[in-house]
């Protein structure tokens, strides 16, 4: 659909809509954020955005090693959901509360923690700032994460769903002190109910 849009929509297929509007009402923040998201996508040299003949607004990414550009069509779903949360957590006036499921979905797991490092970044707490609530079923992604920071959800078998924060278990605290991983711990069975 053609038309700029102040925010990206709960499926997040409007992202050119934003990236139109962005360019349209905030240029200066726009091109920082591209150049900020280019340095976190392996491969990327530079995010740009080119007009077509009928008017819609292209984005192009350059990858490195190649002289042409490749257009958002031409992307990874992968490449093209980094891009998506890192514009989604850039939004001049975003809503209170984010939920996002699943973002390891299509994403190389070495991104994960960059990622991760995107969403802490922005939810400080501070006027303006999101909060975030992620959901995973990957230990990769959780190893990125800090105890105080996870919740672990669980359904019993009364059907009814109980959390807790890992923070909360000593020997969690102490076992990621020593340098074991969050994720790796998870994936052991430590973050289970006893």
């Amino acid at each position: 659909m053609a038309g700029a849009h102040k925010h990206l929509n709960k499926y997040g297929d409007n992202l050119g809509n934003v990236v139109q509007f962005l360019q349209r009402e905030h240029p200066e923040r726009f091109q920082n954020i591209l150049d900020r998201i280019a340095t976190k996508i392996p491969g990327i040299n530079k995010i740009d955005t080119a007009e077509s003949p009928d008017g819609r607004l292209l984005l192009q990414f350059n990858d490195k090693g190649f002289e042409d550009p490749f257009y958002a069509s031409q992307m990874s779903d992968g490449t093209l959901k980094v891009f998506a949360y890192m514009l989604l957590l850039e939004d001049p006036t975003p809503p209170p509360f984010i939920c996002i499921e699943e973002p390891e979905n299509g994403l190389y797991h070495k991104l994960l923690e960059t990622l991760v490092q995107e969403f802490r970044s922005h939810a400080t707490g501070e006027d303006n700032t999101p909060q975030l609530f992620i959901t995973t079923h990957q230990p990769y992604l959780v190893d990125a994460l800090k105890p105080e920071e996870t919740w672990i959800m669980e359904k019993g078998e009364d059907g009814f769903a109980t959390i807790r924060r890992a923070s909360d278990d000593a020997t969690v605290n102490a076992l990621v002190a020593e340098g074991l991983p969050l994720g790796g711990l998870w994936y052991s069975d430590y973050l289970e109910a006893k």
